[in-house]
């Protein structure tokens, strides 16, 4: 079996690492030479590919093979990686094709549930940009009969990019926004739930998400007692700094069901909240 990766990224590198055995050859793109390199040396045949044209190295590599991930947002134009090589990945006809998104696509719920079968009313521009990108995925699945599984990642944090960096660089901050709660998942579920469907290659959308929305302040109040410090002060949203975008992910207020992974894909979240997988990160963490 033959895999390929548009994005080689946080995400996209732990599925690769965990499911590298079952591929006899992987490749994937990057948009700098310099990790075009690093991923040759790990044994990712490397394509460099900036969503600005196509290429006929990706396009041959993408005519042989059995399984497509895409890990790369689009932009005011759609999909990048449909405009330039969907013919290719039709010719290819791979057994699966899987597209990362974001639970962002559902919009602002006022801190109510949502599941795979709530309307999407996205509020920010890029989520806008997703469910349309969504949406071209879906149609280019009825179109040549292919499966395309959708996976709405939540707040990803694992190894390397969790609360406890902030800590260590002296950036870990609570803000406080009444009723605001987030979802997150560790990047090993996200490997883990995309091994799983990728076993049942049909047409689908999954959350893929912790069972703990929780309020941030309380994943930094927590990660403060793990790391034996104080936490730091609290400082209400609405007087915080903040860039333009992480601002708006506080206008988007929503508890994410991870129900149709369980049920359907038989997973098991190693990290089913952010305490226990804080507690796992720790003991590797190095103060």
């Amino acid at each position: 079996m033959r895999l390929f990766v548009f994005g080689v990224g946080y995400s996209s590198q732990a599925f690769i690492e965990r499911v590298k055995d079952r591929f006899d050859w992987i490749g994937g793109t990057t948009r700098s030479a310099e990790k075009a390199e690093r991923l040759n040396s790990e044994g990712i045949v490397p394509f460099l590919f900036d969503g600005q044209e196509p290429t006929e190295a990706i396009a041959a590599a993408l005519r042989t093979a059995t399984h497509v991930l895409i890990s790369i947002g689009p932009d005011e134009t759609g999909d990048r990686v449909l405009h330039h090589h969907s013919d290719d990945i039709a010719a290819g006809h791979p057994q699966w094709i899987g597209y990362l998104s974001t639970v962002g696509v559902y919009g602002n719920h006022d801190g109510g549930w949502v599941d795979e079968d709530t309307p999407c009313k996205p509020v920010s521009k890029r989520s806008v940009q997703r469910v349309a990108a969504e949406n071209a995925w879906l149609n280019f699945s009825e179109t040549y009969g292919l499966p395309v599984q959708i996976f709405r990642l939540s707040g990803i944090y694992g190894p390397g990019r969790n609360v406890f960096e902030n800590f260590k660089k002296g950036k870990a901050r609570r803000l406080i926004k009444p009723g605001q709660v987030f979802n997150r998942i560790h990047v090993d579920d996200i490997a883990g739930a995309l091994e799983a469907a990728m076993q049942q290659p049909k047409t689908r959308i999954y959350n893929v998400t912790d069972d703990e929305p929780a309020p941030p302040q309380d994943v930094v109040t927590y990660a403060a007692k793990l790391l034996g410090v104080a936490p730091p002060a609290e400082v209400p949203f609405e007087t915080a700094d903040l860039t333009p975008m992480a601002r708006s992910f506080y206008g988007e207020n929503k508890r994410v069901s991870n129900a149709r992974v369980k049920a359907e894909l038989n997973y098991n979240f190693k990290f089913s909240n952010y305490k226990n997988a804080l507690s796992s990160i720790i003991g590797k963490f190095d103060n």
